[in-house]
């Protein structure tokens, strides 16, 4: 199924924000390197970042699905 225009620029925000995190990440890594527990704290932000962009966008995908099946079985009820 192809992506609608709302689901492509859904997608391209969640892109960027990821671009950002491992960014700022890369920024912060500099500071956190001489302490572990800095270090572990920032690669573990970073990680549930990203995968909560992740499951954002997965759970749009999933209601984008569901709203083209509910189209789908009221044109064919008519």
């Amino acid at each position: 199924m192809a992506l609608n225009r709302a689901s492509r620029f859904k997608g391209g925000g969640y892109s960027i924000s990821t671009l950002s995190v491992l960014l700022l990440a890369a920024v912060a890594g500099k500071g956190a390197r001489d302490d572990p527990v800095l270090m572990i704290l920032l690669i573990l932000g970073a990680l549930t970042s990203i995968a909560g962009m992740v499951l954002r966008w997965h759970s749009h995908r999933i209601e984008q699905r569901e709203k083209s099946r509910m189209k789908a079985r009221m044109q064919a009820d008519r």
